[in-house]
């Protein structure tokens, strides 16, 4: 069972966090967050912990950002965009149970002093801008690091806000190309 409190956005995203991991969830509701539910929420941030787990869309990243403010401490959890999807719907009740247990196993918690680490050159010359391939770069370094996928702005904040170190973010850079390497390789041979 997971220590923390998931705090979701629907009664159906529970219900896909319950197939992947046993643990306690509040839902939102989306944007809504009435009085009881943000004293639910706080009642399980001070007792618990909370980890936010919201849609990858940006609805979900305005609850997510609405909550990192009001709790600081929260933890933060990232499905991939693509592995949020089907039925022309993006959303954690979209979410495979594996998808859900690999995004809980990479919480982040939100920095509020930022690290400072990264800056736009790291950006352009990891191909994360600027490029044609730089958005399914940033989605798949994203998913490695455990923040998510983010236009190139939000994600140097999250690179900058979220922990990572310098070693992780070579480490999954390191990881894309290899695998764009070995997937060229086999188109090759």
């Amino acid at each position: 069972m997971i220590k923390e409190v998931i705090v979701v956005e629907g009664k159906q995203d529970i219900a896909a966090v319950r197939r992947a991991v046993e643990a306690e969830c509040i839902a939102t509701e989306g944007f809504n967050l009435l009085p009881r539910c943000l004293s639910r929420i706080e009642q399980a941030y001070k007792k618990r912990g909370i980890i936010i787990l919201t849609d990858p869309d940006s609805a979900g990243e305005r609850i997510r950002k609405f909550l990192a403010e009001r709790f600081p401490e929260a933890k933060h959890a990232f499905v991939p965009r693509e592995q949020a999807a089907a039925n022309d719907d993006i959303g954690i009740e979209q979410a495979k149970p594996a998808a859900i247990r690999a995004a809980l196993s990479k919480v982040r918690l939100h920095e509020w002093e930022p690290t400072g680490e990264f800056n736009w050159q790291d950006i352009m010359a990891a191909r994360l801008s600027g490029v044609p391939d730089a958005t399914t770069r940033r989605a798949t370094v994203g998913e490695s690091l455990g923040i998510g996928y983010a236009n190139a702005k939000s994600f140097l904040y999250r690179l900058n806000h979220y922990g990572v170190s310098r070693a992780e973010f070579v480490a999954a850079l390191n990881r894309l190309e290899a695998a764009a390497s070995q997937s060229s390789g086999v188109e090759e041979g």
